[in-house]
Protein backbone atom coordinates (compact mmCIF):
# COMPACT_ATOMS: atom_id res chain seq x y z
CA UNK A 1 0.00 0.00 0.00
CA UNK A 2 1.25 3.44 -1.05
CA UNK A 3 2.47 6.29 1.85
CA UNK A 4 -0.14 8.81 2.27
CA UNK A 5 0.53 11.81 0.42
CA UNK A 6 -2.91 13.56 1.57
CA UNK A 7 -4.36 14.01 -1.94
CA UNK A 8 -1.24 15.22 -3.21
CA UNK A 9 -0.77 12.35 -6.08
CA UNK A 10 -0.13 13.76 -9.20
CA UNK A 11 1.59 17.00 -8.36
CA UNK A 12 4.25 17.90 -10.43
CA UNK A 13 7.94 17.56 -9.20
CA UNK A 14 11.03 18.56 -11.28
CA UNK A 15 13.95 17.58 -9.99
CA UNK A 16 17.43 19.25 -11.04
CA UNK A 17 20.63 17.93 -11.17
CA UNK A 18 23.72 17.64 -13.13
CA UNK A 19 24.27 13.88 -11.17
CA UNK A 20 22.11 11.47 -13.21
CA UNK A 21 22.16 9.16 -10.39
CA UNK A 22 21.07 11.65 -7.94
CA UNK A 23 18.64 12.23 -9.96
CA UNK A 24 17.43 8.54 -9.63
CA UNK A 25 17.41 8.83 -6.09
CA UNK A 26 15.07 11.24 -5.16
CA UNK A 27 12.35 10.22 -7.54
CA UNK A 28 12.73 6.47 -6.11
CA UNK A 29 12.56 7.78 -2.99
CA UNK A 30 9.38 9.97 -3.71
CA UNK A 31 7.82 7.17 -6.31
CA UNK A 32 5.78 5.77 -3.72
CA UNK A 33 3.62 9.55 -2.99
CA UNK A 34 2.33 9.12 -6.75
CA UNK A 35 4.12 12.16 -8.01
CA UNK A 36 4.41 12.99 -11.38
CA UNK A 37 8.04 13.17 -12.21
CA UNK A 38 10.29 15.93 -14.80
CA UNK A 39 14.44 15.98 -14.56
CA UNK A 40 16.46 18.07 -15.69
CA UNK A 41 20.71 18.41 -15.48
CA UNK A 42 21.80 22.12 -15.50
CA UNK A 43 20.11 25.67 -15.40
CA UNK A 44 18.80 25.88 -18.62
CA UNK A 45 17.26 22.69 -18.83
CA UNK A 46 15.83 23.59 -15.23
CA UNK A 47 14.18 26.38 -16.83
CA UNK A 48 13.01 25.18 -20.25
CA UNK A 49 10.93 22.46 -18.28
CA UNK A 50 9.85 24.84 -16.07
CA UNK A 51 8.30 26.92 -19.02
CA UNK A 52 7.20 23.74 -20.30
CA UNK A 53 5.62 21.62 -17.81
CA UNK A 54 4.72 24.31 -14.79
CA UNK A 55 6.40 22.32 -11.55
CA UNK A 56 3.93 21.94 -8.66
CA UNK A 57 7.73 22.16 -7.17
CA UNK A 58 11.07 21.79 -7.96
CA UNK A 59 14.34 20.15 -5.99
CA UNK A 60 17.74 21.41 -7.20
CA UNK A 61 20.76 21.18 -6.57
CA UNK A 62 23.36 24.20 -6.30
CA UNK A 63 25.80 23.09 -7.82
CA UNK A 64 25.51 22.53 -11.39
CA UNK A 65 27.91 23.43 -14.45
CA UNK A 66 26.90 26.80 -16.33
CA UNK A 67 23.15 28.50 -14.59
CA UNK A 68 23.52 26.69 -11.18
CA UNK A 69 20.72 26.73 -8.97
CA UNK A 70 21.17 29.57 -6.77
CA UNK A 71 20.57 31.57 -10.25
CA UNK A 72 17.87 29.73 -11.69
CA UNK A 73 16.08 29.78 -8.08
CA UNK A 74 16.59 33.29 -8.45
CA UNK A 75 15.33 34.03 -12.10
CA UNK A 76 12.41 31.42 -10.71
CA UNK A 77 11.37 34.07 -7.87
CA UNK A 78 11.64 36.70 -9.44
CA UNK A 79 8.70 35.23 -12.43
CA UNK A 80 6.19 34.26 -10.09
CA UNK A 81 3.38 36.94 -10.87
CA UNK A 82 0.99 35.28 -12.74
CA UNK A 83 2.22 36.55 -15.88
CA UNK A 84 5.36 34.76 -15.25
CA UNK A 85 5.78 31.46 -13.62
CA UNK A 86 3.31 31.57 -10.32
CA UNK A 87 4.46 30.42 -7.26
CA UNK A 88 6.96 27.63 -7.40
CA UNK A 89 8.25 26.24 -4.29
CA UNK A 90 11.86 25.16 -4.49
CA UNK A 91 14.44 22.93 -2.53
CA UNK A 92 18.09 23.63 -2.38
CA UNK A 93 20.22 20.47 -2.37
CA UNK A 94 24.07 21.24 -1.13
CA UNK A 95 26.62 18.79 -0.73
CA UNK A 96 27.93 21.58 1.35
CA UNK A 97 28.00 20.37 5.55
CA UNK A 98 28.96 24.13 6.55
CA UNK A 99 25.49 25.34 4.53
CA UNK A 100 23.63 26.61 7.46
CA UNK A 101 19.92 26.57 7.25
CA UNK A 102 19.74 30.57 7.29
CA UNK A 103 22.69 30.42 4.59
CA UNK A 104 20.60 28.27 2.60
CA UNK A 105 17.13 30.20 3.20
CA UNK A 106 19.09 33.17 1.73
CA UNK A 107 20.16 31.71 -1.48
CA UNK A 108 16.23 32.05 -1.98
CA UNK A 109 15.10 28.71 -1.69
CA UNK A 110 11.73 27.56 0.40
CA UNK A 111 13.89 24.92 1.90
CA UNK A 112 16.97 23.13 1.78
CA UNK A 113 18.63 19.72 2.59
CA UNK A 114 22.29 18.48 2.95
CA UNK A 115 23.48 16.04 0.78
CA UNK A 116 23.21 13.13 1.85
CA UNK A 117 20.09 13.15 3.56
CA UNK A 118 17.21 11.12 4.72
CA UNK A 119 14.72 10.02 2.31
CA UNK A 120 11.69 10.41 5.36
CA UNK A 121 13.43 13.80 5.43
CA UNK A 122 13.03 14.62 2.11
CA UNK A 123 9.79 12.82 1.45
CA UNK A 124 8.33 15.06 4.42
CA UNK A 125 10.13 18.62 2.99
CA UNK A 126 8.16 17.87 -0.50
CA UNK A 127 5.02 17.35 1.17
CA UNK A 128 5.20 20.52 3.27
CA UNK A 129 6.00 22.14 0.24
CA UNK A 130 3.46 20.77 -1.80
CA UNK A 131 0.62 22.05 0.26
CA UNK A 132 2.29 25.03 0.41
CA UNK A 133 1.63 25.40 -3.38
CA UNK A 134 -1.81 23.87 -3.36
CA UNK A 135 -2.90 26.39 -0.75
CA UNK A 136 -1.30 29.25 -2.25
CA UNK A 137 -3.30 27.71 -5.62
CA UNK A 138 -6.56 27.68 -3.77
CA UNK A 139 -5.86 31.75 -2.92
CA UNK A 140 -4.61 32.71 -6.34
CA UNK A 141 -8.13 30.97 -7.63
CA UNK A 142 -10.16 31.99 -5.09
CA UNK A 143 -8.56 35.92 -5.72
CA UNK A 144 -9.22 35.62 -9.36
CA UNK A 145 -12.84 34.54 -8.74
CA UNK A 146 -12.96 37.25 -5.66
CA UNK A 147 -11.60 39.58 -8.91
CA UNK A 148 -14.12 38.58 -11.42
CA UNK A 149 -17.17 39.09 -8.77
CA UNK A 150 -15.90 42.45 -7.96
CA UNK A 151 -15.96 43.22 -11.96
CA UNK A 152 -18.88 41.69 -12.23
CA UNK A 153 -20.21 43.86 -9.08
CA UNK A 154 -18.69 47.19 -10.98
CA UNK A 155 -20.79 46.67 -14.14
CA UNK A 156 -23.90 45.73 -12.47
CA UNK A 157 -23.00 48.78 -10.13
CA UNK A 158 -22.61 50.91 -13.64
CA UNK A 159 -25.90 49.96 -14.75
CA UNK A 160 -28.09 50.42 -12.33
CA UNK A 161 -26.36 53.86 -11.84
CA UNK A 162 -26.89 54.41 -16.04
CA UNK A 163 -30.26 52.95 -15.69
CA UNK A 164 -31.15 55.47 -12.34
CA UNK A 165 -29.96 58.36 -15.21
CA UNK A 166 -32.00 57.65 -18.13
CA UNK A 167 -35.08 57.74 -19.07
CA UNK A 168 -36.35 54.59 -20.24
CA UNK A 169 -38.57 55.71 -23.30
CA UNK A 170 -35.77 57.86 -24.88
CA UNK A 171 -32.75 56.89 -23.84
CA UNK A 172 -32.05 60.40 -22.73
CA UNK A 173 -30.50 61.42 -18.98
CA UNK A 174 -33.59 62.04 -16.56
CA UNK A 175 -34.84 65.30 -14.40
CA UNK A 176 -32.93 64.03 -11.72
CA UNK A 177 -29.49 63.59 -13.25
CA UNK A 178 -30.04 66.46 -15.48
CA UNK A 179 -30.29 68.99 -12.51
CA UNK A 180 -27.43 67.99 -10.97
CA UNK A 181 -25.35 68.16 -14.15
CA UNK A 182 -27.01 71.66 -14.58
CA UNK A 183 -25.93 72.44 -11.24
CA UNK A 184 -22.06 71.95 -11.89
CA UNK A 185 -22.10 73.35 -15.57
CA UNK A 186 -23.91 76.38 -13.93
CA UNK A 187 -20.98 76.51 -11.01
CA UNK A 188 -18.32 76.02 -13.62
CA UNK A 189 -19.82 78.77 -15.97
CA UNK A 190 -20.49 81.09 -13.18
CA UNK A 191 -16.46 81.11 -12.09
CA UNK A 192 -15.20 81.81 -15.34
CA UNK A 193 -17.94 83.64 -17.01
CA UNK A 194 -18.41 81.18 -20.12
CA UNK A 195 -21.88 81.02 -21.65
CA UNK A 196 -24.31 78.82 -20.54
CA UNK A 197 -27.43 78.36 -22.92
CA UNK A 198 -30.39 76.48 -22.04
CA UNK A 199 -33.28 75.15 -24.33
CA UNK A 200 -36.55 73.65 -23.09
CA UNK A 201 -38.83 71.89 -25.91
CA UNK A 202 -42.17 70.92 -26.16
CA UNK A 203 -44.32 69.63 -28.78
CA UNK A 204 -47.02 71.25 -29.51
CA UNK A 205 -50.96 69.34 -29.62
CA UNK A 206 -48.95 66.17 -28.20
CA UNK A 207 -52.31 65.40 -25.92
CA UNK A 208 -54.16 65.44 -29.54
CA UNK A 209 -51.35 63.18 -31.02
CA UNK A 210 -52.12 60.99 -28.30
CA UNK A 211 -55.80 60.55 -28.57
CA UNK A 212 -55.92 60.57 -32.20
CA UNK A 213 -53.40 57.48 -32.65
CA UNK A 214 -52.32 56.13 -29.76
CA UNK A 215 -49.84 56.41 -27.01
CA UNK A 216 -47.30 53.47 -28.95
CA UNK A 217 -47.68 56.35 -31.63
CA UNK A 218 -47.01 59.17 -29.55
CA UNK A 219 -44.12 57.14 -27.54
CA UNK A 220 -42.54 56.90 -31.11
CA UNK A 221 -42.92 60.52 -32.01
CA UNK A 222 -40.99 60.87 -28.38
CA UNK A 223 -38.38 58.65 -29.69
CA UNK A 224 -37.70 60.39 -32.72
CA UNK A 225 -38.17 63.78 -32.01
CA UNK A 226 -35.00 62.91 -29.19
CA UNK A 227 -33.27 61.47 -32.06
CA UNK A 228 -33.41 64.81 -33.82
CA UNK A 229 -32.20 66.34 -31.14
CA UNK A 230 -29.12 64.65 -29.96
CA UNK A 231 -28.19 64.58 -33.71
CA UNK A 232 -28.74 68.50 -34.20
CA UNK A 233 -26.55 69.23 -30.72
CA UNK A 234 -23.14 68.86 -29.95
CA UNK A 235 -21.41 65.54 -27.87
CA UNK A 236 -20.90 67.88 -24.85
CA UNK A 237 -24.30 69.16 -24.85
CA UNK A 238 -26.94 67.55 -22.47
CA UNK A 239 -29.71 66.51 -23.27
CA UNK A 240 -33.27 65.16 -20.77
CA UNK A 241 -36.26 64.43 -20.59
CA UNK A 242 -37.58 66.75 -18.36
CA UNK A 243 -41.24 65.16 -18.01
CA UNK A 244 -43.81 64.53 -20.51
CA UNK A 245 -43.60 65.70 -23.68
CA UNK A 246 -41.05 68.30 -22.66
CA UNK A 247 -37.52 67.69 -23.37
CA UNK A 248 -34.82 70.44 -21.88
CA UNK A 249 -31.31 70.85 -23.03
CA UNK A 250 -27.90 72.72 -21.59
CA UNK A 251 -25.36 73.95 -24.10
CA UNK A 252 -22.06 74.75 -22.25
CA UNK A 253 -20.14 76.81 -24.05
CA UNK A 254 -22.62 78.10 -26.09
CA UNK A 255 -23.86 82.32 -26.47
CA UNK A 256 -27.03 84.00 -27.45
CA UNK A 257 -26.71 83.30 -30.91
CA UNK A 258 -25.05 80.30 -31.37
CA UNK A 259 -27.84 78.19 -29.19
CA UNK A 260 -30.51 80.17 -31.53
CA UNK A 261 -29.33 78.52 -34.43
CA UNK A 262 -29.12 75.55 -32.80
CA UNK A 263 -32.66 75.99 -31.75
CA UNK A 264 -33.87 76.45 -34.98
CA UNK A 265 -31.94 73.69 -36.64
CA UNK A 266 -34.02 71.30 -33.88
CA UNK A 267 -37.07 72.70 -34.83
CA UNK A 268 -36.48 72.78 -38.42
CA UNK A 269 -35.35 68.90 -37.89
CA UNK A 270 -38.91 67.96 -35.50
CA UNK A 271 -40.89 69.61 -38.48
CA UNK A 272 -39.49 67.75 -41.16
CA UNK A 273 -40.18 64.33 -39.44
CA UNK A 274 -43.27 63.00 -40.62
CA UNK A 275 -44.07 60.23 -38.96
CA UNK A 276 -46.75 57.11 -40.68
CA UNK A 277 -49.23 56.27 -38.47
CA UNK A 278 -51.26 52.70 -39.43
CA UNK A 279 -48.81 52.70 -41.86
CA UNK A 280 -50.35 54.86 -44.42
CA UNK A 281 -50.90 58.44 -42.88
CA UNK A 282 -48.29 60.67 -42.25
CA UNK A 283 -48.11 62.93 -39.27
CA UNK A 284 -46.23 66.14 -38.78
CA UNK A 285 -45.24 67.25 -35.66
CA UNK A 286 -44.21 70.54 -34.52
CA UNK A 287 -42.21 71.59 -31.26
CA UNK A 288 -42.15 75.20 -29.03
CA UNK A 289 -38.71 75.95 -28.19
CA UNK A 290 -37.85 78.56 -24.98
CA UNK A 291 -34.05 79.90 -24.94
CA UNK A 292 -32.25 81.52 -22.33
CA UNK A 293 -28.55 81.84 -21.77
CA UNK A 294 -26.42 82.54 -18.94
CA UNK A 295 -24.35 84.94 -18.06
CA UNK A 296 -27.15 87.88 -17.90
CA UNK A 297 -27.85 90.31 -14.93
CA UNK A 298 -31.34 89.21 -15.11
CA UNK A 299 -29.96 85.76 -14.62
CA UNK A 300 -27.71 85.05 -11.52
CA UNK A 301 -28.97 81.39 -10.39
CA UNK A 302 -29.42 78.24 -12.46
CA UNK A 303 -33.14 77.99 -11.40
CA UNK A 304 -33.53 81.58 -12.81
CA UNK A 305 -31.64 79.86 -16.37
CA UNK A 306 -34.83 77.56 -16.12
CA UNK A 307 -37.53 80.32 -15.40
CA UNK A 308 -36.16 82.00 -18.20
CA UNK A 309 -35.89 79.18 -20.80
CA UNK A 310 -39.73 78.28 -19.68
CA UNK A 311 -41.11 81.29 -19.60
CA UNK A 312 -39.80 81.63 -23.29
CA UNK A 313 -41.46 78.32 -24.06
CA UNK A 314 -44.23 79.36 -23.18
CA UNK A 315 -43.78 82.90 -24.71
CA UNK A 316 -43.25 80.81 -28.15
CA UNK A 317 -46.84 78.66 -27.53
CA UNK A 318 -48.69 81.78 -27.39
CA UNK A 319 -47.16 83.48 -30.30
CA UNK A 320 -48.64 80.77 -32.25
CA UNK A 321 -46.23 77.12 -31.47
CA UNK A 322 -43.70 75.63 -33.64
CA UNK A 323 -41.68 78.99 -33.31
CA UNK A 324 -38.21 79.43 -30.78
CA UNK A 325 -38.58 82.43 -28.61
CA UNK A 326 -35.26 83.55 -26.92
CA UNK A 327 -34.84 85.49 -23.50
CA UNK A 328 -33.84 89.09 -23.93
CA UNK A 329 -31.11 90.64 -21.79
Amino acid sequence: MAPDASGLAGRKVLIVDDDRANVEVVRSGLAPYGYRFFEAHDGAQALSAIRQHRPDLIVMDVEMPGLGGVEVCRIVKANQNESGFGFIPVILMTASHRSGKVEGLELGADDYLVKPFDMLELSARVKSMLRLKALQDELVSKNRELDLANRELERKRRELLELSRTDALTGLINRRYFEERLAVEFARSDRYRSPLSCLMLDLDHFKAVNDTYGHAFGDRVLQEVSKVVVKTLRDVDLVARYGGEELIALLPETGPEEAMRASERIRKGIAELGLEADGQKRVRCTASIGVATFPVPAIETSEALLRAADDCLYAAKEAGRNRVCQHEE
